[in-house]
């Protein structure tokens, strides 16, 4: 696979006196569906605008599909859908929004618009974008940015307004539409509704990237599962009580396989992100 994203030792800050990224470095292949997980205010939403040339590096390089990203070039944006967590007042209906932006983007698909939006439960396209429910208009925005077919798709918080249905519907849309040759990065905070989707994880705090593994990687180095209360050992990294008993992620020293548990995953990088870091730098794993 192919970097889709290689950002170098990038700084960024919004005021001279302080700094919100400091010499970040992050590669992201092609083929991938990346979480980018961290909590309010790390600087995801910030990253993704870098990513898309919204805001400008202080220092460092970033290549987005071989382009430098502030140039802001035509044949980079045609191939780039960002859909923000704060969506734009428009007042079009959802059949003029079509009109005007999908020529934007060559590869757009009218019949997966169509089919998206009716798996999303959104009746008529005649429907004004400003009289919809945040939660609607989230919908149509996220079945437009999966049917532009662009080689890059960054979504801020997409799931912020769906109901549980509708996540689990997005959560499927999401997973059909990846392919070789396409890159879906995802920021948010609430990982639970990442869970089955994502191939690689990307974790910030501090406002740095503090891990950056492919789910792969992830199974194989770190065991994930439910214990008697009483059942501890060296190979314990964190545990965290239920009615079942304790969730446990450890030290996969024996090779067993488990389910990548994403929230436990994120707990527990919080809790020891320095043995974190050791186990995924060690050859011996």
């Amino acid at each position: 696979m192919n970097n889709m994203i290689d950002i170098k030792n990038v700084d960024f800050s919004y005021t001279r006196s302080t700094k919100l990224l400091t010499n970040l470095s992050l590669q992201l292949e092609t083929g991938r569906i990346h979480g980018l997980l961290g909590k309010n205010g790390e600087g995801k939403s910030t990253l993704l605008k870098l990513i898309s040339g919204l805001v400008f590096a202080k220092k460092g390089t970033i290549a987005t599909l071989d382009f430098n990203p502030a140039k802001r070039q035509p044949e980079m944006l045609q191939e780039i859908f960002f859909l923000p967590e704060e969506l734009p007042q428009l007042t079009l209906s959802i059949e003029n929004y079509e009109k005007v932006y999908a020529p934007f983007y060559p590869n757009f698909s009218t019949t997966q618009f169509n089919e998206y939006l009716k798996e999303f439960e959104v009746e008529s396209k005649s429907s004004k974008l400003d009289k919809l429910s945040h939660g609607q208009k989230k919908k149509v925005m996220i079945a437009f940015g999966l049917a532009t077919n662009t080689k890059l798709l960054l979504m801020d918080e997409p799931t912020n307004g769906l109901d549980i249905p509708s996540k689990g519907q997005f959560r499927r849309m999401a997973a059909s539409a990846i392919d070789e040759n396409r890159c879906v990065i995802i920021s948010t905070h609430q990982v639970r509704d990442l869970d089955s989707l994502i191939d690689s994880i990307t974790i910030m705090d501090g406002h740095e990237i503090v891990f950056n593994e492919s789910i792969e990687s992830i199974a194989k180095k770190l065991l994930f599962k439910v214990v008697d209360r009483n059942e501890t050992d060296d190979t314990v990294i964190y545990s965290e009580d239920s009615l079942r008993g304790l969730y446990q992620v450890r030290e996969n020293t024996t090779g067993e396989e488990s389910k990548v548990d994403i929230e436990l995953l994120f707990n527990a990088i919080f809790a020891d992100k320095k043995r974190i870091k050791s186990i995924f730098s060690s050859k011996n794993n």
